[in-house]
């Protein structure tokens, strides 16, 4: 059985516990578990979720974005303890991650390197608000030693930035804003990251 088929069917069988009274237990674990070695993202789980009862659409965003920072918290222990056999030689622990998790290469977390060197903060906010994969940024955070308060200041805020926006829309609009959120809220949501960075960048060097 390929990677990619197994993949479907843990996704199949996860999604149905949204139909069930585990299914926050469910949606917390699933985010905490997405931060730091998961594939799939929990969105189409949360929304199914706030689809099932919208009353409680922000309750379910406070778990998610919970479980999301503390899933970013072990992918950064993953990456400080675990990723280096010695500076510069990756371990047993990172070769798997090459090997079996989709998202991760060697000439992406050199590239990662770079843009930790430039960019720092946007990079963890930026990579928890767009769907750019979070858990290849929780781990090399750690691997390359990026302050931890700072880790944690951007996780939280971008991680509960998407989770809310999704449950808001939900919320609101209900059933008919669903199509729309699969097919265009990663677009916009890295549109409004570049306007974000876009705006700060004026700020700091041109205004």
């Amino acid at each position: 059985m390929s990677i990619s088929s197994m993949l479907d069917k843990v996704y199949k069988w996860l999604l149905h516990w949204a139909e069930t009274p585990y299914g926050l237990i469910v949606l917390f674990f699933w985010a905490m578990a997405e931060s730091s070695f998961f594939p799939i993202p929990p969105d189409a789980f949360l929304i199914a979720m706030v689809l099932g009862a919208r009353t409680k659409a922000f309750k379910f965003a406070l778990y998610a974005s919970i479980g999301s920072v503390i899933g970013g918290m072990l992918g950064y222990g993953i990456g400080h303890w675990l990723w280096w056999q010695e500076p510069g030689v990756y371990s047993a622990s990172a070769q798997f991650f090459f090997n079996n998790i989709p998202g991760f290469t060697t000439e992406q977390f050199v590239d990662i390197q770079h843009l930790y060197e430039q960019w720092n903060f946007w990079v963890v906010f930026t990579a928890g608000f767009t769907p750019i994969p979070y858990k290849v940024i929780t781990i090399s955070a750690g691997a390359f030693n990026i302050n931890f308060p700072v880790f944690i200041v951007a996780s939280t805020i971008s991680r509960a930035a998407r989770f809310y926006l999704v449950a808001w829309l939900l919320w609101k609009f209900g059933e008919p804003i669903n199509a729309f959120i699969n097919k265009y809220l990663g677009w916009l949501s890295l549109a409004f990251v570049v306007l974000l960075i876009g705006g700060f960048y004026l700020i700091q060097h041109v205004l």
